[in-house]
């Protein structure tokens, strides 16, 4: 059973730019530290401070050794401080779903 992270952020509306340049630099990042990227998703009308990230995965122990290779990772690191440094996310919620392919 494979699973997908889907990530909740509420973000400065006023700083989108800067979350699309965090959510881009996750594309190579991502794979090689073992998640599969399903794709991030940017507030384009309506609501302007709502982004999602979706990362799939075939398990929850398989993202815990995700998050630790993360961690390790020296560009994952940059797009952590990144986003700390700029403050453009709010708020962020993980919630762990079945994938049901289709």
């Amino acid at each position: 059973m494979s699973i997908v992270c889907f990530i909740h952020y509420e973000i400065d509306p006023f700083q989108r730019a800067a979350f699309k340049t965090y959510a881009e630099n996750w594309r190579s990042v991502i794979p090689r530290c073992g998640g599969d990227l399903i794709g991030y998703f940017l507030p384009h009308e309506g609501t302007n401070h709502t982004a999602w990230g979706l990362i799939k995965l075939e398990s929850l122990a398989a993202y815990e050794s995700y998050r630790a290779r993360l961690r390790e990772d020296a560009a994952a690191r940059e797009n952590f401080a990144f986003a700390q440094t700029h403050r453009f996310i709010l708020r962020e919620e993980r919630t762990f779903l079945e994938f049901l392919p289709p």
